[in-house]
């Protein structure tokens, strides 16, 4: 006979909907009209597509972003009939799954135009939107040299492939100097007025989450959020705008108590030993989880609403906490390592400063091993 565990036996990741569709409404408001394509790429930045879809759905977001043509079928199978964008380059091997799946495509070269004009010839009708490179250098058509690729472009669609949108993304949104977005929107202005289509059949759109927050007079026709609706702060340190409510909380359960004598040491290379008598508590979290190894030395978690310092290596599947200035913590009680726990809270910001990267790559590191739970405030 198969058991299962407790999804709450060992270490979980809570997921707060009404949070999310709060950030989602905060979103909008602060577009003031523009429509939101939600992005719910990387499995919805690891909380979940299914999940995060099935919540925003009945908020009916314009479109739907991911980025491979996987992620795009996946969102369709759940019964979505809205827009889905690929914003990504489709690779060869992936564009008969996109066009099977009805996604748009973003079309960033000649060559992926061909491709995709080819697939609408075998399924018909096909969506795409244009991407213009104003500096972010990853994908997209080069905003100097519309002259040389526009008419191209519109001859390589044929009449199977209709050109819905067209797009810039920001690569300094997040910064507290002005200058490099507002450069980006006057190249994408310039590129705009040289293309040969309607304005008017093209829905616009340029900002990402920090550019929705701190540029909302640049959402054009639609904007594009991520980080925001799933509780990230896409801007740390520039004002100006109202946070996110967090959405993602990480705990794991108290699984050993050892009272440990002076000397004792604790971890993979011995990293700490104890000055005097101290108290350890042993978590069931690691790196196998998505608990990144550099936070070794540099994190805390929350047990009875006080702050405990993780001590010694973190490893793949346990990590060790000192308790001794918390009294009466027992085998099975909860530690919250991301969330809030009484007055006290450990935001996603704050581990990705101590882990040296930013909160998008802590909330998407997170592995499956930790079940995904909601929970509604």
């Amino acid at each position: 006979m198969l058991m299962v565990a407790n999804d709450r036996a060992r270490a979980w990741v809570e997921v707060d909907l009404d949070a999310l569709r709060a950030n989602f409404e905060t979103v909008r408001a602060r577009a003031g009209g523009a429509g939101v394509i939600a992005m719910v790429k990387a499995d919805s930045y690891g909380i979940g597509a299914e999940r995060v879809v099935t919540a925003i759905e009945p908020l009916e977001p314009l479109a739907y972003g991911v980025a491979t043509a996987a992620e795009g079928a996946q969102v369709r199978a759940l019964g979505i009939e809205r827009p889905i964008i690929v914003f990504s380059p489709l690779p060869p091997d992936s564009v008969e799954l996109a066009a099977a799946a009805r996604l748009t495509a973003t079309l960033s070269d000649l060559g992926g135009v061909a491709r995709w004009a080819e697939a609408a010839k075998r399924h018909g009708r096909l969506d795409a939107h244009l991407e213009i490179d104003t500096g972010m250098g990853r994908a997209g058509f080069d905003f100097r040299e519309v002259g040389t690729w526009a008419d191209r472009l519109q001859e390589g669609l044929g009449p199977s492939v209709r050109l819905r949108g067209v797009y810039t993304h920001l690569h300094s949104a997040d910064a507290a100097d002005p200058t490099p977005t507002l450069t980006q929107w006057q190249r994408f202005q310039d590129a705009l007025a040289q293309l040969p289509f309607s304005r008017e059949d093209l829905l616009v759109h340029v900002c990402n989450s920090a550019g929705i927050m701190r540029w909302p007079e640049l959402a054009a026709d639609a904007v594009r959020p991520g980080i925001y609706l799933y509780g990230g702060n896409p801007a740390p340190g520039v004002g100006g705008f109202e946070p996110p409510r967090p959405v993602v909380s990480v705990r794991a359960r108290v699984v050993r108590i050892k009272d440990a004598p002076p000397g004792s040491t604790v971890g993979y290379g011995s990293l700490h030993t104890a000055r005097g008598w101290e108290r350890w508590a042993t978590l069931p979290l690691g790196y196998g989880d998505g608990w990144p190894r550099c936070l070794t030395g540099r994190s805390e978690a929350i047990i009875h609403g006080q702050r405990v310092r993780f001590i010694g290596r973190t490893s793949m599947d346990m990590t060790v906490v000192d308790i001794s200035s918390v009294p009466d913590v027992k085998v099975g009680d909860v530690a919250t390592v991301i969330g809030s726990d009484g007055a006290e809270t450990i935001s996603i910001e704050e581990v990705a400063a101590q882990a040296d990267t930013i909160s998008y790559e802590i909330l998407t590191g997170l592995r499956p091993r930790l079940p995904r739970l909601e929970r509604y405030t």
